[in-house]
């Protein structure tokens, strides 16, 4: 999209976004999706959301420079009632932030409140790009710390705390695991169901906000706000639950090698975040396709029939990655990660990728870091490869050289005395090394 800007492109994408009209109602759409674990009442919702605009929200806690894939999970689900002509509330959690949800395992190391504060920009600015800032029921951000900063703990433990029983307070899955567990729970963390149930009864009060969806395993805080809006305001409110995702093995989804999927392209590069759509397993891939793009039921169904039929194609696999990679980085990174596969590979033009572009397919390989550029000695091809593991020793290096399958940056080393030059430095600084088709290493001169 070129001369396009971020702005413009973002709009095209939110633009072209719709919900499946071959459903009878977008209640059996979010279930055919896979969207729906737990709710309050299936009858209602389905009625609610067929009914006059409403509002509804979900809550993301800045205990991260950014959101990351199970955040994903929520934003779509918030554009697709945005779509339906329902008003969202993005609350990222300026004080719930400060404390953060009990995990099951451990307690959170508390942030300070300057890096909290950075971080509930960070992440308003990544709510906001999944979602219609225009129209009537365009997105509205809140912050919690808004009205839970002027209340003093008195108040606090009168207006809201009373209205809560310990004994139902422990029966939370996250709460009784903890209690379980050797590490025990802090009063702190036990009370982040009380702080969260508290902002849904504050949205109902300002904005009439009357649905809070979040993961299924926030269930508890969830129904924690709709008790508290029923005890107090005497009026009903609704909550969905969706699924945790996880891989037709059982593991959990979202995790490369420990580490979760960010949506910031400076924490998880788009060409990482291409590549680990583009791996997904032919058990997965369809109910991925069905959560995180706007394809069509009839789309979807195709690719399931290509799976089966044609799977060595990966043709489900590729649209996957095609659509989330635009939809969260824009079209220009999905096919520059498009290019950097393809040139990795030797079918396409190392040089023509953008550093960035190419910095994030490096990061994906084995590395040899060699010194800054200005301290560069030309280093024997023969000893690099066996640097990178792609050989195990010297002789090795040579003898695949001699059989015409090395390659630096793409062209085949001829001689067994080619040496890495810093002219060899693509954006001065990075180079490819290949042996045979698929066998990669990046060479990397330190910044």
């Amino acid at each position: 999209m070129s001369g396009v800007s971020v702005a413009e492109e973002r709009a095209e994408i939110l633009a072209a976004q719709r919900n499946d009209d071959s459903f009878a109602t977008l209640w059996d759409e979010l279930q055919w999706r896979g969207l729906v674990h737990v709710s309050t009442d299936p009858e209602a919702l389905s009625e609610l959301l067929e009914g006059e605009s409403f509002t509804y929200y979900c809550g993301f806690d800045p205990t991260a420079p950014s959101l990351h894939l199970g955040n994903l999970v929520q934003l779509l689900l918030l554009r697709r009632l945005q779509l339906k002509g329902h008003k969202p509330l993005g609350l990222v959690g300026g004080s719930t932030g400060l404390i953060g949800d009990p995990r099951p395992t451990a307690e959170r190391t508390l942030n300070s409140r300057e890096t909290v504060a950075e971080w509930v920009t960070r992440l308003q600015g990544q709510v906001t790009r999944f979602l219609a800032s225009d129209g009537e029921n365009a997105v509205r951000l809140v912050n919690n710390l808004d009205w839970t900063a002027p209340l003093s703990a008195i108040d606090f433990l009168r207006e809201v705390g009373k209205h809560f029983r310990v004994g139902t307070m422990l029966k939370k899955d996250a709460v009784a695991a903890r209690l379980n567990s050797d590490e025990g729970i802090s009063y702190t963390e036990f009370s982040y169901q009380v702080l969260q149930g508290f902002d849904f009864l504050e949205l109902f009060r300002q904005y009439d906000c009357v649905l809070q969806s979040g993961g299924s395993d926030q269930w508890g805080n969830l129904t924690s706000g709709t008790d508290l809006i029923r005890k107090v305001e005497g009026r009903s409110a609704h909550a969905v639950g969706t699924p945790l995702i996880t891989n037709a093995d059982g593991t959990k989804f979202g995790k490369s090698e420990g580490n979760a999927i960010w949506l910031d392209p400076e924490m998880c590069s788009p060409y990482t975040f291409y590549q680990f759509w583009l791996n997904q397993a032919d058990a997965d891939v369809i109910d991925r396709l069905k959560v995180f793009t706007f394809l069509s039921r009839a789309e979807i169904e195709d690719y399931e029939r290509q799976v089966a039929e044609e799977p060595f194609k990966r043709a489900a696999q590729k649209r996957l990655a095609l659509e989330v990679t635009t939809l969260v980085h824009g079209a220009a990174a999905a096919q520059g990660a498009i290019d950097a596969s393809e040139a990795l590979f030797g079918r396409g033009d190392l040089a023509a990728l953008d550093e960035s572009t190419l910095r994030g397919a490096v990061s994906e390989l084995p590395q040899v870091v060699l010194p800054p550029t200005a301290k560069f000695i030309a280093r024997p091809i023969t000893q690099l490869m066996v640097e990178a593991g792609l050989v195990k020793s010297a002789g090795e290096a040579r003898r695949a050289i001699a059989q015409g399958g090395v390659y630096v940056n793409n062209a085949a080393v001829e001689s067994e005395d080619r040496a890495l030059e810093a002219a060899d430095l693509l954006h001065g600084r990075f180079a490819v090394l290949r042996r045979g088709k698929k066998t990669l290493a990046g060479v990397v001169a330190a910044g």
